[in-house]
């Protein structure tokens, strides 16, 4: 009788991964995590790693939250399903929907459930589409985004999305007239700026990029702009000062709806309950995700002011229906994890403790600029990245076949660390629950790492 393969081989037999080289994987078989421990998981062999990236950003109580376990189990013994369709609801999402509107960023009215970020972005996308036809203005269909923005991988989402790796052999971003996507450049000052070009200056130009966009498209057209206060996925960009201030200006000048992705930055990352907030940003539809369960259960959210919400509600009168919605949209028990997790940030100061710890990480991410293969440094709260360069006073990037980013990110796993590579910047974004002490061990790691990636590349 044949062995029983082990969780690897048997992973790599019958698993489709995401994100991975689908055929290379036989020859590099996946990480297999067993146990989570505060900010730390456990691999198969029983080797420790600090979990420096909450595993997709949103592991942000760790990743043994006992209150959330418990939350979750009493909710499973009591209503472990229903729905919310047709006039029907249950305790919890009653009470996340409240609870979600008193600590909203800008004044909300309606909060939408749905399983992930990118539902969360795609459910976006159609209120937007909606709303306007409610308003009598169908000709906007228009949803501008970033270059190199993540907003998800659902159809919609992906278009909306700025990364090429998300388009490629999929058909997208979506180029259908008149519901197409369009992409203005991202705000990294550091790679785009023109020489002697301030942070106002670069913000001031990518501004009139984007007014110039709308009326080359004709503003009648444009639906909405969505961005995260903070871009992710495509290398934790930090905006340069004065961004969102001119870009909503632009966007109120043409009646063009302001959608905030907060699916990374809610929930106390960037030391506000959201980046909407540390960056001034006033949105009409609010996406987030995440650290909304801590990762815990998959749940999200889509938040809507008043103007959005009557027009979508008095369409809906007309229609008999407002059309939309998922089998577990409102799910009790991800409601209940994540009400629980909300109480969690409240009761256990969270936020005040990422404000007072976050000076030290910054800090300790800006003690690696100086080292000679590390060409930008950003970050705000506990989040950030370091980008690593060729030249870094040339700023000349490494070869794409180089891989640079990725050979450092797997020397910090040898080293125990993970940390995520978005090409060759170097990604961080530790639970928030992270100590001052563990913000050490996190830095010597990798600092070990930065070590070998020097010698390596000296040679």
């Amino acid at each position: 009788m044949a062995e029983p393969l082990g969780t690897g081989d048997k992973d790599v037999a019958t698993h489709l991964h995401s994100y991975t080289n689908l055929a290379a994987l036989p020859q590099t078989p996946p990480l297999v995590i067993v146990e989570g421990d505060g900010i730390h998981v456990v691999d198969e062999g029983g080797k420790r790693y600090l979990e420096a990236m909450s595993g997709l950003w949103c592991a942000s109580l760790g990743f043994s939250n006992k209150r959330l376990a418990a939350a979750g189990a009493k909710a499973l013994n009591t209503l472990p399903y229903y729905h919310t369709f047709n006039q029907r609801t249950n305790v919890a999402v009653a009470d996340l929907a409240e609870r979600l509107l008193a600590l909203a960023p800008a004044p909300m009215a309606r909060v939408f459930f749905a399983n992930s970020g990118s539902e969360a972005n795609d459910s976006a996308v159609k209120m937007v589409w909606y709303y306007h036809n409610a308003i009598g203005q169908p000709e906007r269909k228009k949803i501008i985004a970033r270059r190199n923005a993540y907003h998800g991988v659902t159809v919609a989402a992906a278009s909306m999305g700025g990364l090429d790796g998300n388009h490629r052999d999929f058909d997208l971003p979506i180029a259908t007239a008149p519901a197409r996507f369009l992409h203005v450049d991202c705000p990294h000052h550091y790679r785009y700026a023109e020489p002697g070009e301030t942070e106002q200056d670069f913000s001031s130009r990518l501004a009139q990029q984007l007014e110039q966009t709308i009326l080359a498209e004709g503003p009648n057209t444009v639906a909405a702009f969505i961005a995260e206060p903070v871009m992710g996925a495509g290398g934790v960009l930090v905006p340069p000062a004065g961004y969102f201030e001119k870009v909503q200006a632009v966007l109120r000048k043409y009646g063009v709806l302001m959608i905030a992705d907060e699916v990374i930055c809610g929930f106390g990352r960037t030391g506000n309950m959201f980046g909407s907030t540390t960056f001034g940003i006033q949105p009409d539809i609010l996406s987030c995700a995440k650290a909304l369960s801590s990762g815990y259960v998959p749940i999200s959210a889509v938040m809507v002011n008043e103007k959005v919400h009557s027009a979508i509600a008095a369409n809906s009168g007309k229609l008999g229906s407002f059309g939309h919605g998922y089998t577990y949209s409102g799910h009790p028990v991800a409601c209940a994890v994540a009400l629980e997790t909300l109480k969690v940030y409240e009761d256990e100061r969270i936020l005040e403790h990422v404000r007072e710890i976050a000076p030290a990480f910054q800090a300790g991410l800006r003690a690696f600029a100086e080292r000679p293969w590390v060409g930008n440094v950003r970050g705000v709260g506990l989040i950030g990245a370091i980008e690593l360069m060729a030249d870094k006073a040339a700023r000349t990037p490494f070869a794409a076949e180089r891989k640079a980013g990725y050979r450092f990110a797997a020397l910090a796993l040898d080293e125990g660390l993970i940390v995520r590579a978005m090409g060759d910047s170097i990604g961080l974004c530790p639970p928030l629950i992270i100590t001052r002490a563990e913000l050490d061990d996190l830095f010597a790691r990798l600092g070990r790492a930065m070590d070998r990636f020097d010698q390596e590349t000296k040679a």
